[in-house]
């Protein structure tokens, strides 16, 4: 197996440009080349030409690996590394947040630098630094509140009960309830807020001793009333005599007067309220809200277009959900009505609208019902 000076003028080397980690791509072509031409000339050394190959690999990938894998790794780095409290990955970049009161319009570009911050509009807001793609809208007021603090592109609004209702801070106001009224027999110790309910105190009776001394002293003020009266009834009489002509005109009682004229004057009867309804409080906020729109199927159907458009729904908003099964259509609207009214939607609101169109009986079987399996529990205050 011995080459030859022709074979051996096959095995020509360019060797690598100085200072670099990778060989050239004519370093490469000449080797193989040259590998080629040994095949040719010697088909016997099949086994030297694979020793041969098998060798230049392992020498040129790790070579060509490690020229790339600083890079690649670096790149993984960044990518799985963590952001600083103030910051956000934005692809493999950490931003900045943006200020309270503005959200990301466009993120950076840079690491560390902020990216296009936008202010919110009216109506929106973000109290803190942020990332977020788009500022949160302002909560609204329920029907028996008032703003307190209006809404800025920083604070959200804050609602406070109006005058004569309360909600305690420390449990879900759903429903600002009515300030109570102490008893005849009760003396306010402190006035309704905003936050707390008016504070009651029984009024102690007094004691026996003055009782006592209170009703000596009336008797004794009656007997001589009574003893002065008939002191003057005597002397008149003696002075005046019975029957004499000098005897007072007697005057006929106010009712045998109008009894002969034959009128009697009327006085007006103050009609009887009836009994207001209560408060409803539900169990579980939304969600029992939704489970009682079946019980609103009771409701007439000539009558439901009118109760509709108390809820604020146009007549072809009504008209549109007439391909609809009835039950089905009710359902519908109650639904929209929630999604608009969001916070402020309340199965009160619905109650009060019924009985406002003299659906009284209607609304006091709507609110058995939802307190009997437990939707919602009543409250003390009136609706």
């Amino acid at each position: 197996m011995e080459m030859n000076q022709s074979s051996m003028n096959h095995w020509s080397f360019e060797a690598p440009p100085t200072g670099t980690t990778c060989p050239s791509s004519r370093f490469r072509q000449t080797l193989i080349v040259s590998l080629d031409g040994i095949w040719v000339s010697h088909p016997t050394m099949e086994v030297c030409r694979l020793v041969v190959t098998v060798g230049c690999l392992a020498y040129f990938v790790p070579l060509t690996v490690a020229h790339r894998l600083p890079g690649l790794m670096l790149r993984r780095m960044r990518q799985y590394s963590s952001c600083e409290e103030h910051e956000y990955l934005s692809g493999d970049v950490c931003c900045l947040n943006c200020k309270a009161g503005t959200f990301v319009k466009s993120p950076c570009t840079t690491a560390g630098q902020r990216g296009t911050c936008e202010e919110c509009d009216l109506g929106t807001f973000t109290e803190h630094d942020n990332h977020l793609q788009k500022c949160v809208d302002c909560a609204k007021c329920g029907p028996d509140q008032e703003v307190a603090e209006a809404c800025s592109n920083t604070q959200n609004t804050k609602c406070r009960c109006k005058a004569g209702r309360f909600c305690n801070p420390e449990e879900a106001c759903e429903v600002c309830r009515k300030c109570m009224t102490c008893k005849s027999d009760e003396e306010t110790v402190q006035n309704c807020t905003f936050t707390s309910n008016t504070v009651c105190k029984k009024i102690h009776p007094k004691s026996e001793s003055s009782s006592d001394a209170a009703v000596i002293a009336s008797v004794v003020v009656v007997a001589m009333v009574l003893l002065v009266a008939g002191v003057i009834f005597v002397k008149y009489k003696k002075k005046w005599g019975c029957g004499g002509p000098s005897s007072p005109k007697v005057v006929p009682p106010a009712e045998d007067r109008y009894s002969r004229n034959g009128s009697i004057p009327l006085i007006p009867i103050p009609p009887q309220e009836e009994d207001q309804l209560q408060t409803l409080i539900p169990v579980n906020g939304e969600q029992s809200l939704r489970s009682c729109f079946e019980f609103f199927e009771e409701l007439d159907v000539d009558f439901h277009k009118k109760f509709f458009r108390r809820l604020e729904f146009t007549d072809n908003a009504i008209k549109s959900k007439d391909n609809l099964h009835y039950e089905d259509k009710i359902h519908d609207l109650l639904n929209s009505w929630v999604e608009r009214e969001g916070k402020k939607a309340s199965l009160n609101e619905l109650l009060r609208v019924l009985v406002d169109l003299n659906q009284r009986r209607t609304a006091e079987n709507i609110m058995n019902k939802v307190v009997n399996i437990g939707l919602y529990h009543k409250s003390k205050d009136a609706l």
